[in-house]
Order: structure tokens, then C-alpha cells, then sequence
């Protein structure tokens, strides 16, 4: 919150990014546009990559991808692909929810530990400022994130 000085409108997070994570992250004062965002049903995708402490076996990939136990509950299906190739290699990670820690809980289901998380897309929206900065997002953004969620317009129209 310290990054939003300036900001006179009372905002809050959409999501969290944990304490080991950087990346993309929104904020509004819309409570329903928070809702629909984070929720696994509306299907927005969260993009990530992930420096991981080795390179996972085809079979894991596939545990990965259908989905892992985590705290007693099995992941949803998730996105897998090796970004680069190394002895710490990246990976992109697509997931449609997005509980604390799962990223980290996941590898570490596999026996792998993160050393760097960073969420670099929200839907369409791509992480496009350095760190600590932040931006507003355009009108076209705001009416595709009104589209992509199915909420009303400003006439009160429900979008399909």
C-alpha cells in the first residue's frame, strides 16, 4: 500500500501475492470486480514464472498440470511449460485459482523448492511497469476486464 501514496481513492488488492512472490498486482474500490476476478469460476487465467531448483520429470509435469493435493484439497487443472532450461530453470505456470501459496506448495508436492515467483499476467493484462511502480489501468482495459467478467456496462447493461 506504501507504493499508492498519491491515490485518493480507498483501494485494496485484487488477490494477494505472498510475502516470496513479486509481480502484477490490481487494485480497486470495486468489491464485485474483485469477487469475479479472483474467483475460479469466472476462469481468469494468472500467468506466472517460476525459477525452480531443478527440472521436473515428464510425469510430474503431468501431476502438475491435472492438478495437485494442496492442504487437503486437489488443485485445478493448471498450465505447465518449461520457459528455460537450466540447472535452475523457469517455467510458466497459467492457473484459473489461485490460493495462498499454491505455486510454492505445489513444487514443493514434486519435491522442488521456488526461488522466484513472479506473476507477469492477469487475463489479457501483461506486468508492462518495473517494480514498485504502478499505473492506471485505461478505459479500454477496464471495459475488456467488464467484458471478459460479464459485468454491466455504464448503461447497465449485463455484458455476455
Amino acid at each position: 500500500m506504501e507504493l499508492l501514496k498519491g491515490v485518493r481513492d480507498r483501494v485494496y488488492p485484487v488477490g494477494r501475492l505472498d510475502y516470496n512472490s513479486e509481480g502484477l498486482l490490481l487494485f480497486t474500490n470495486d468489491g464485485e470486480f474483485t469477487n469475479r476476478i479472483t474467483s475460479a469460476r469466472s476462469h481468469i487465467e494468472k500467468t506466472y514464472v517460476a525459477k525452480v531448483t531443478r527440472t521436473l520429470s515428464e510425469e510430474q509435469e503431468e501431476q502438475f498440470r491435472k492438478g495437485l493435493p494442496v492442504n487437503g484439497r486437489k488443485t485445478a487443472p493448471a498450465g505447465l511449460k518449461l520457459i528455460k532450461p537450466g540447472e535452475s530453470p523457469w517455467y510458466e505456470i497459467k492457473l484459473i485459482e489461485g490460493r495462498q501459496n499454491q505455486i510454492h506448495l505445489m513444487f514443493k508436492h514434486l519435491g522442488f523448492l521456488v526461488e522466484k515467483l513472479r506473476r507477469v499476467r492477469i487475463g489479457f493484462l501483461e506486468l508492462d511497469i518495473r517494480p514498485g511502480e504502478f499505473r492506471h489501468l485505461s478505459p479500454k482495459e477496464v471495459e475488456r476486464f467488464r467484458k471478459v467478467l460479464h459485468m454491466e456496462d455504464a448503461n447497465g447493461h449485463e455484458r455476455s
